[in-house]
């Protein structure tokens, strides 16, 4: 099959890699060079950087909204666009060009999750099971018939940052059954349930900042959620700290000889550090505790709770 490739972040590149190893990827859609990093250079997609090392024909328009920009894409002809965090809306010329129409691989269970942010936003809302979603695009934001699904679970264990590479790879080999089944004829499209339908906001840097106050579990969601970006982040005696792994406590501990210095705070106030055992700090919360095992202080290396409250003295400190 006669393969147009559109994406950008390194989400995409196991679907590029399982599509060019199976079709015949005739060009590559990622947006443009952006500024990155220190001094803000240019810097190119992973999405081109893996097209040019496999010598495949790119383009990077800003915008497919006019039929200059679309030249490329034309003059490909491709029997079908597959889509991959592309980052840029697709109009309607675009949409019905490819005879197979345009497929989207989505990292949610549609239509739960429809939007920008679906693997963060199922891991704060604490779900214990997501997927991915195979879809054929049309002008609503992923309104668009689903061809296929592939759940899994979601633990306690998953970060942002693991869920994100396990849905990568689960997408690109969902992706090949459903191109498979596109050509064959035997894949039928079903339109997304009207209930259940919910979005996926964008994630903003600003809600990494922990409130104590709250539960501990939602805090480790968050934790887990913004894991490895933008970080959940606290204040330690208005220090910032980053917090990159945390887990709320079944059972709260009590300040002791065993686990905490004497002079530690042993009020109940949220942010209190009301122990530090062998490998965490455990933090007094709105409700529940919840226990630090890793942090990072500004322009510094990751730690272990256990090597930081080496480095810092933490009696009658709190967090937040």
């Amino acid at each position: 099959m006669r393969v147009v490739f559109a994406g950008t972040p390194e989400f995409a590149l196991p679907a590029l890699v399982a599509v060019h190893a199976q079709h015949s990827v005739v060009g590559v859609l990622t947006q443009p060079d952006r500024p990155k990093g220190r001094g803000r250079p240019l810097a190119a997609s992973p999405v081109k950087v893996a097209a040019l090392a496999q010598r495949l024909p790119l383009a990077q328009p800003e915008t497919l909204n006019s039929a200059v920009a679309r030249a490329a894409l034309e003059a490909w002809a491709p029997e079908v666009l597959v889509v991959v965090a592309y980052g840029l809306i697709l109009p309607k010329p675009v949409l019905t060009l490819p005879r197979y129409g345009c497929v989207n691989i989505h990292a949610s269970l549609l239509p739960r999750w429809r939007g920008a942010a679906p693997i963060q936003r199922a891991i704060l809302a604490g779900d214990t099971e997501t997927g991915v979603s195979i879809m054929q695009m049309e002008t609503g934001l992923d309104t668009g018939p689903v061809l296929l699904e592939r759940r899994t679970a979601l633990s306690r264990e998953h970060t942002a940052g693991r869920l994100h590479d396990e849905l990568a790879h689960l997408g690109a080999a969902a992706l090949l059954e459903a191109l498979a089944g596109l050509a064959r004829g035997t894949l039928r499209p079903t339109p997304q349930p009207a209930q259940g339908a919910t979005y996926a906001a964008k994630v903003d840097k600003a809600e990494g900042l922990i409130d104590f106050g709250r539960e501990a579990l939602g805090i480790e969601r968050q934790v887990r959620a913004f894991n490895p970006w933008p970080v959940a982040e606290t204040r330690l005696d208005g220090e910032p700290l980053r917090v990159l792994a945390a887990h709320a406590l079944d059972t709260d501990l009590r300040p002791s000889a065993a686990n905490a210095p004497s002079s530690i705070d042993k009020s109940q106030d949220p942010g209190s550090i009301v122990a530090v055992t062998a490998d965490s700090i455990v933090v007094q919360c709105g409700q529940g505790q919840l226990a630090l095992t890793q942090l990072q202080r500004a322009g510094r290396r990751p730690v272990s709770a256990r090597d930081f409250s080496h480095s810092a003295h933490l009696a009658g400190r709190r967090f937040g």
